[in-house]
């Protein structure tokens, strides 16, 4: 497989570089995402990609992002990538990671739906017995799948600095009541069926994270990423056990790796050893071929 750690085109104007995502300027009204091959963890670009990792990410983001196109309208637009990327070489470079899209304006919060009590989460109950606001019931165990899906918004933070956990009163705060609630009321739908149609493919999708934007007239519409395994924690059904943290499609992987190092989660990132590498790969082709088939 191919690697792409940092996209080059000369045709458009690079608007910015993202953990993951380099953006550009594809005329007035629209934008190209190339996702690349890169990975972050503790919110920290590590110093190597990933190979194969941003067309995974990008083929299974179209995926959902049709799926879910009667639920609410999205980012794709309907040309293809070639509209603005003309140079041969530079489009073969891309492969499958560019998407073309409608400029939107993005909502402040990222959407993080929660089905299972891990990550975060499971740091915050056993402190406080809640997730954001939302009181659980006495005695889970790490991992336990919750009594419903839980929505639990967060700030989008700069890069290099860590997102912020708040509670659904915080989020109306930032983008009104009326937005809030349905932001929530769509997340909560999109994962429940997607999470369904996953389960039924060996994947539980124990959490993700959604990202929405407005049109001129103030229509809501699904933008960036959608349950990919950087934006999800993808568990195989077959190893699941709760009680501790399952292993999984995601770079999750990756992150109980660092937690093994004398590293202070800051920049730079440490290197990664080729098998840690090599295995991560296989495990996002592995979520994509159990999903898409």
């Amino acid at each position: 497989m191919t690697s792409l750690y940092h996209s080059e085109l000369s045709e458009l104007p690079l608007l910015s570089r993202g953990k993951v995502r380099d953006l550009y300027a594809a005329g007035d009204e629209h934008l190209l995402i190339v996702t690349s091959d890169r990975l972050s963890a503790f919110d920290v670009v590590l110093p190597q990609p990933i190979p194969g990792k941003g067309e995974v990410l990008s083929r299974v983001s179209r995926f959902w992002l049709a799926r879910t196109a009667g639920i609410i309208p999205n980012q794709l637009a309907e040309l293809p990538v070639e509209t603005f990327v003309t140079d041969p070489e530079q489009r073969r470079a891309l492969g499958d990671r560019a998407m073309l899209v409608r400029k939107l304006r993005p909502l402040p919060i990222e959407a993080i739906v929660r089905g299972y009590l891990i990550g975060s989460g499971w740091k915050d109950y056993q402190a406080s017995g809640a997730v954001s606001g939302i009181a659980l019931p006495a005695g889970l165990r790490q991992a336990d799948r919750l009594p419903e899906p839980i929505f639990t918004p967060s700030t989008k933070a700069a890069i290099g600095d860590h997102d912020q956990n708040i509670d659904f009163a915080g989020a109306a705060e930032r983008i009104g009541a009326e937005l809030a609630e349905q932001v929530r009321a769509i997340s909560l739908r999109i994962y429940q069926e997607s999470a369904a149609y996953a389960l039924e493919r060996g994947i539980i999708i124990a959490d993700t994270k959604f990202e929405f934007g407005l049109d001129a007239e103030g229509r809501l519409h699904l933008i960036d990423e959608v349950l990919t395994p950087d934006s999800s924690r993808f568990w195989p059904v077959d190893q699941y056990q709760p009680g501790s943290s399952p292993p999984s499609f995601d770079k999750q992987f990756v992150r109980d790796y660092l937690e093994t190092l004398d590293w202070d989660k800051t920049p730079p990132g440490p290197m990664l050893p080729e098998a840690i590498i090599a295995q991560t790969a296989a495990k996002y082709a592995e979520a994509e071929r159990r999903l898409l088939g």
